[in-house]
């Protein structure tokens, strides 16, 4: 058994003995999991990160679209399969340091208080969550510090309430971008400012430039997970991480009440963990595949999955890109992912049923819509890109039992979905439509993304008080396991229509706190 954490040891394991012993194993570094591994840091608790990634590299083609987006260069997660047709795909997954926040658009708003309740839509009944907004706010004001997010307090004509105002002032709207935040005010909506994770300011390392959403930053400048929560926790002496990782399989002792061990390979050899403590921060999707992978004699249908729900109720939001075009004028903005819109949000007025949120793009490129249009010339694409405003529309997707995960004969991960509430997200294209024209762009171009658009995955592991029909407890605790924590967006009940990542910190951070994970 190889003590890792002797003082001497480099933080970051890179040639690890075939037994390695900790209190705590972290299974994932991206939000959950980077976010917990921080919050331990200072705990003097053995804490092993596990990541099957690597650390992204930095280079020029971080700012390549071509490279990005029309070569796909940090595209790493293995083929998903969709259960209706057998088709193989290639998820928006990013195995890295940090997680898929490698590559996220550093978007990071709070759940609405009443997105912690039932919630009615045109195809169901949003479940409520076995916590409040109450029980998370000092947790959403903590993650906002450690991500560096920018707002302006009381602008969202949503926002939940808060107890301080944002960490940082807003970050302010390119020309194009202000010009239309103001057509829409005067229309009688209320944009705002997105919650903004960047180190944008006096001193900071942001140099304010077009590929930042959908791509990872050469100077470390977006409040990712790696950046932000994964690096600082290395400080600690107490605190590891092993790259290039994957944990196959958790073992249980011999009453199925203890995970014992974590049974990985490391570049393809094998590695056992042993700990007292095991944390599953992979992924709704990954996660729900390593418990299935888990199955035992005392868990025959999955590991910490008596009441059946391991894989199901998988959610990701209903989503669209929108296009605003005026053929009159290019858009000549840099950093455009600054707008918000809520007017939609809740139901109330015109409409019955809330219809989700609006916010800004970062600013597309020819070479970053190549893929999804390859017979159109890439310098048309370019030439229509250059005059489009560029917005991403989502609506709350409802949690069903048939929308799961499951694992095929082989191993692969298959994914049933079944979208829902679209009738509420084409009337939310159809405002937006609507508005745009007014706002100056007669032309808008939608496209409704499919089930590859994994982002903002959740559910397949949710939280409840109820044993039967719950994954994890309140403090997302295994109900079957007594050392098993899930820290992801596998645990949430429903999925709002905002983004996760803020309440996958935040959630972390209420996990840590508790000490559960310490005592």
């Amino acid at each position: 058994m190889t003590d890792i954490f002797h003082a001497s040891q480099p933080s970051v394991v890179t040639s690890p003995a075939a037994e390695i012993d900790c209190d705590i194993v972290i299974i994932g570094s991206g939000m959950g999991g980077g976010t917990l591994a921080y919050a331990l840091r200072d705990s003097g608790a053995r804490v092993l990160i596990v990541e099957q990634g690597d650390f992204l590299p930095r280079e020029i083609a971080n700012w390549s679209p071509r490279a990005v987006h029309m070569r796909g260069r940090y595209k790493n997660s293995a083929t998903w399969y969709e259960a209706a047709t057998g088709r193989g795909f290639t998820p928006g997954n990013y195995h890295y340091v940090g997680g898929s926040t490698k590559m996220y658009g550093a978007t990071l708003p709070r759940f609405r208080e009443h997105d912690f309740e039932d919630v009615e839509h045109p195809d169901g009944v949003s479940p409520a969550w076995p916590l409040s907004y109450a029980d998370l706010e000092r947790h959403y004001t903590r993650a906002e510090s450690i991500f560096w997010v920018h707002g302006l307090k009381g602008e969202d004509p949503t926002e939940p309430w808060r107890s301080t105002d944002f960490p940082h002032p807003p970050v302010p709207h390119d020309e194009t971008v202000a010009e239309y935040v103001d057509s829409l005010r005067a229309l009688g909506l209320s944009p705002f400012s997105l919650p903004t994770a960047i180190d944008y300011g006096p001193g900071g390392k942001c140099l304010w430039c077009a590929t930042c959403d959908a791509f990872p930053c050469m100077v470390d400048a977006k409040g990712d997970a790696d950046v932000a929560a994964v690096r600082p926790a290395l400080k600690s002496p107490t605190v590891r991480l092993l790259t290039r990782t994957e944990v196959r399989r958790l073992d249980t002792n011999g009453t199925g009440k203890q995970v014992v061990s974590a049974h990985a390979l490391h570049n393809g050899s094998p590695v056992r963990i042993t700990a007292k403590r095991f944390v599953v921060s992979a992924g709704a999707a990954n996660t729900a595949a390593l418990l299935l992978r888990s199955a035992s004699s005392g868990h025959p249908a999955g590991l910490s999955n008596a009441s059946d729900q391991v894989g199901r109720n998988y959610m990701t939001h209903v989503t669209s890109f929108f296009l605003a075009v005026d053929p009159r004028h290019t858009n000549e903005s840099v950093f455009q992912k600054t707008i918000g819109v809520n007017d939609w949000y809740n139901p109330g007025g015109d409409n019955r049923y809330p219809l989700g949120n609006v916010q800004g793009l970062g600013k597309l490129q020819g070479a970053m819509v190549k893929n999804a249009r390859r017979m159109i010339p890439k310098a048309i694409l370019d030439a229509v890109t250059h005059r489009t405003l560029d917005l991403f529309l989502q609506t709350e997707d409802l949690p069903l039992a048939e929308n799961r995960v499951t694992l095929g004969s082989d191993g692969r991960l298959v994914l049933a979905r079944r979208a829902t509430n679209l009738s509420a997200h084409r009337e939310l294209v159809k405002r937006m439509k609507a508005v745009s024209r007014k706002a100056g762009y007669p032309v808008a171009l939608t496209q409704l993304l499919g089930i590859e658009a994994s982002s903002h995955q959740c559910g397949t592991a949710r939280m409840g008080v109820n044993p039967a029909t719950s994954v994890v407890d309140p403090y997302c605790k295994s109900h079957d396991v007594d050392n098993l924590w899930i820290v992801d967006s596998s645990l949430f009940p429903s999925s709002a229509a905002v983004n996760p990542a803020l309440t996958v910190a935040s959630l972390a951070l209420r996990v840590a706190e508790s000490g559960q994970l310490t005592a």
